[in-house]
């Protein structure tokens, strides 16, 4: 008798979830513009529907004066650092690319190049050592290179000297 009384409830139950997992679910739409909507609570009362009219979509007329205008794209300078993860000077300067990166947002672009997954890398920038740091101006013209760990004031040394300044 316990048994029954189990399945019993067992199947109330997962006819009361699929009750509310159908009254959950949106209705899809028709291929006009008409919306069904669904209404009625719980199963097993037949479910009433109705349809809403979509608003028609206004048409909007651009006039040649209102054209959006690309937005600016400015070249920065950049700093990049060619390394390798596992090269234990390549690690020393990780951290201090991610200051300058913020400390000059909007001012230099810094960029890290793994040179053991990137291959090519090494051979496109003509690199002999790692870490090896070349610094840019905006037009991609190289202003300098720096073979080995550089430490950060020489970099924002560097970095004055080439008149690139960090935010403010």
């Amino acid at each position: 008798m316990r048994r029954k009384v189990l399945g019993i409830s067992t199947l109330i139950l997962a006819l009361a979830v699929t009750c509310i997992i159908i009254a959950a679910t949106p209705a899809k739409k028709s291929c006009n513009t008409a919306v069904t909507v669904k209404t009625g609570a719980l199963c097993p009362k037949p479910v009433k529907t109705k349809t809403v009219k979509k608003p028609t979509p206004k048409k909007v007329v651009v006039k040649a004066a209102m054209k959006p205008v690309a937005p600016k794209v400015v070249a920065l300078p950049r700093l990049v650092d060619l390394g390798a993860t596992s090269c234990i000077p390549c690690k020393m300067m990780t951290p201090i690319l991610e200051e300058l990166t913020n400390e000059y947002k909007g001012k230099l672009t810094v960029e890290f190049i793994d040179v053991r997954i990137n291959s090519g890398a090494a051979q496109k920038y003509g690199i002999q050592a790692i870490p090896t740091q070349i610094f840019y101006n905006a037009n991609g013209k190289e202003l300098y290179r720096h073979q080995g760990f550089y430490p950060k004031a020489d970099i924002i040394a560097k970095l004055n000297e080439f008149g690139i300044k960090p935010k403010k």
